[in-house]
């Protein structure tokens, strides 16, 4: 079986796929990914057909940073994955009918490549890498990161919220999805939740105690833990030198003004008896970098988290989840996007602390660190969750069934 993968141009909505194409691979698959270009080479060595996306999707960078309030972030984020679908089209068509492949692959975010996929009428599935925005009687309404509710004055809060930022997020991404969709050639979405349950496999990169129980999963939701991967490399000759606790701190690797984030923690714990590793892939690197400290552009995290007391994130799932994968505690300081959600998923799953970016200070910081490197035992029950959906191999389980029974699996969509 010829199995594409296509994915937006992030490293956050890859490499949580890498494990789950290795195990397709190891079981006699043939696998084609195509993806953001800096990433060629590495899946290239991993024996996949790998070749870019279309130049002029990766040159439509996000600028949600620039918004002055969520509503305003969440627009532009929006319509920035919407001008990418446009182009997706005609990239993904392109790429089938080269490789012929027998299944594909889509990334949750690619809309205008799943709305391909649909109008392909041969079996797909999709993977999502972060929270998933699925409204739920069970759980708060997705965004601001609220606290699970609480009794009755909890669930109507959650009710009245959830009908207004359901309306929102409506707002922002139909029109961008369903002009893909149009240019696709297959019928408009009424709703954006449908967004999330048009595949018949979805397969969800995360599991409990992390994602909050619910009784209302789509039948097509599978989770498969976070799918934890770096490029491989030799742990730093430096790293066996370093005698204190050790200290990871990472920010986002699509440009997001986070980079304050490092230069904080570097003043918290400059005089603290810790070693801080903090990797910068798009913000500055700060000029001054304290003793106890050393700053990269880019470090596999994959042997720092197997040294690490803590990891200090901006929230993001992929670097957020693989600390907990590795049963590391987390402070989170979330600066927009889905990551309020992933830091309060953090804080109620006991594995470590959220402090807001509007609280950002070197003080405040530091008790939110120490009281994460007592978390341990949190972050492991994380991590025990992550093993028990049964990973990698579940994935690919789930992805060899789809294509055994489509197209009866097909016939099951809603709609």
């Amino acid at each position: 079986m010829k199995i594409l993968a296509y994915t937006s141009p992030a490293r956050g909505h890859l490499y949580p796929l890498v494990p789950t194409l290795d195990e397709l691979a190891a079981r006699g698959h043939s696998v084609a990914v195509r993806t953001l270009s800096p990433a060629v080479e590495t899946m290239s060595s991993h024996g996949f057909d790998a070749a870019p996306i279309a130049a002029r999707i990766e040159a439509i960078e996000h600028d949600d940073y620039h918004g002055r309030t969520p509503v305003s972030r969440l627009d532009r984020t929006m319509k920035t994955f919407g001008a990418r679908a446009l182009e997706e089209v005609a990239d993904l068509r392109a790429a089938i009918a080269e490789l012929e492949p027998d299944a594909l692959l889509i990334d949750c975010m690619t809309w205008g490549a799943a709305a391909v996929a649909e109008a392909w009428d041969g079996p797909w599935a999709q993977w999502f890498p972060y929270p998933m925005p699925l409204p739920s009687r069970d759980v708060p309404p997705f965004g601001p990161g609220l606290k699970p509710a609480k009794g009755p004055l909890g669930r109507a809060r959650d009710a009245i919220l959830r009908r207004m930022i359901t309306s929102s997020f409506t707002r922002a991404t139909l029109p961008q999805v369903n002009a893909a969709r149009r240019a696709a050639g297959v019928p408009r979405f009424r709703s954006a939740v449908e967004l999330l349950t048009r595949p018949a496999l979805l397969l969800y990169m995360t599991a409990e105690p992390f994602e909050y129980p619910r009784s209302d999963w789509p039948a097509c939701v599978k989770m498969v833990g976070p799918g934890a991967w770096d490029p491989p490399s030799d742990p730093p000759a430096w790293l066996e030198e370093i005698r204190q606790p050790l200290v990871l701190v990472s920010t986002s690797s699509e440009f997001q003004d986070d980079g304050r984030l490092v230069r904080v923690t570097l003043d918290a714990l400059a005089d603290e008896d810790v070693f801080v590793v903090a990797t910068l892939p798009s913000a500055a690197i700060p000029d001054l970098v304290p003793a106890n400290a050393r700053v990269e552009r880019f470090l596999a995290h994959g042997p720092i988290l197997q040294r690490a007391a803590c990891a200090v994130t901006h929230g993001g799932a992929g670097v957020t989840q693989k600390a907990l994968a590795a049963g590391v505690p987390v402070c989170v300081v979330p600066f927009g996007r889905d990551q309020m959600e992933i830091a309060r998923r953090v804080e109620v799953a006991g594995a470590g602390t959220r402090l807001p970016a509007n609280r950002l200070r070197a003080g405040r910081l530091r008790v939110a660190i120490s009281e994460a490197m007592t978390m341990r035992e949190g972050a492991q029950r994380v991590a025990n969750g992550y093993a028990a959906t049964g990973g990698a191999g579940a994935a690919a389980d789930a992805v060899e069934e789809l294509v055994a029974t489509w197209p009866a699996a097909s016939a099951a969509l809603p709609g």
